[in-house]
């Protein structure tokens, strides 16, 4: 189901906490347990370490913290709470290794982008889909986990991103990741979402996978540099989730798991097979990519693995296809390969 809400951050952030309040306690308790697997931190250490990144989103994205404060509000929580919840990357993403598998391509004068994103799968149900309309700001959708002020998606002017999480040690000044991805998915093009990638910078390693209905796209080992960044070739671009531009490896050292390179050599594979150059693409030629289960465990859909340990037990919890140039965002609530669970959004006049 698609939650709307417009008006002020403040007034966004509110309804959003009232309507998702039982769904962000849920994330708050996977996000302890998440802490505690992983970092050996409870909840409470877990929002006195949050407190750090406040003075880089004040500096980069303030009135964001509005809609934060909102969200607490609405939810009846405090706003460290909802802090952690929109930097749990940051306190994690040193030692939990997501996945996720993204791609973007061009055929025929439309930009598309597309990925699968592999987490716990005690957040599945905690998994939203929002529609915002922000005063003063871009009419976007976002899907994302309750509590958080944004992941994937697209906005009105055709500007969309996708995300894969790295691990690694790294660590320095800039907006979390959750900050940046809300940033870009209020920029009014293109450049203006690149800007928060090379100039407010991402405190924590990521990958952000950027394009716009206009055609444009590239990818950006994110990270408190200068990100890595990797343009189309052959009108398309894929990461998993491990560093691979030389601009981005020569200065951060990352953790991947295993399945990371696998994936992204299949991905690859599937894009030469099913849409080389000159072939049309569809929304269901991307969703079928992403629901490609060869060399299981280690596929692209991703089930339970029993030989994995409880807490490293990633598995596909949503898939999201998006036409940037309809501004329309195709969601698949569960692993693409079921795909009974379908929402469909499009912004605007496109």
């Amino acid at each position: 189901m698609l939650s709307v809400f417009s008006g002020s951050r403040a007034e966004i952030g509110e309804a959003h906490g009232r309507t998702h309040a039982a769904l962000i306690t849920s994330s708050i308790e996977v996000y302890d347990r998440l802490f505690h697997d992983f970092v050996g931190l409870r909840w409470a250490e877990a929002r006195r370490v949050a407190e750090r990144f406040v003075p880089m989103i004040e500096r980069g994205f303030p009135e964001i913290l509005d809609e934060m404060a909102g969200i607490a509000r609405g939810a009846g929580l405090d706003l460290e709470d909802i802090l952690t919840l929109n930097c749990r990357s940051e306190i994690s993403l040193t030692q939990a290794s997501g996945g996720c598998t993204a791609l973007s391509i061009n055929r025929d004068g439309t930009q598309w982008l597309a990925q699968n994103w592999d987490w716990r799968s005690d957040q599945l149900h905690n998994v939203v889909a929002m529609e915002l309309r922000p005063t003063g700001a871009p009419s976007l959708v976002s899907v994302g986990e309750a509590g958080m002020v944004a992941k994937i998606g697209l906005n009105e002017n055709g500007v969309g991103v996708c995300l894969n999480a790295i691990r690694s040690r790294t660590l320095g000044e800039g907006l979390p990741i959750h900050v940046a991805l809300r940033k870009i998915l209020e920029a009014e093009s293109f450049d203006a979402a690149t800007r928060v990638v090379t100039h407010d910078r991402v405190c924590s390693p990521a990958h952000f996978l950027i394009a716009s209905g206009d055609g444009r796209s590239a990818g950006f080992e994110v990270h408190p540099g200068l990100p890595g960044v990797l343009e189309p070739r052959g009108g398309a671009v894929t990461h998993t989730n491990h560093l691979y531009a030389e601009t981005a490896t020569c200065q951060v050292e990352d953790f991947p798991r295993p399945d990371s390179g696998t994936r992204l050599t299949r991905i690859d594979a599937l894009l030469r097979e099913r849409l080389p150059l000159g072939a049309a693409v569809d929304a269901e030629a991307l969703f079928a990519m992403l629901a490609d289960h060869d060399n299981a465990p280690l596929s692209i859909c991703r089930h339970f693995n029993p030989d994995q340990p409880a807490e490293e037990r990633m598995e596909t919890l949503f898939a999201v296809v998006m036409n940037l140039r309809q501004r329309r965002l195709v969601l698949r609530h569960g692993k693409p390969c079921e795909g009974e669970d379908t929402l469909t959004v499009t912004l605007g006049d496109a």
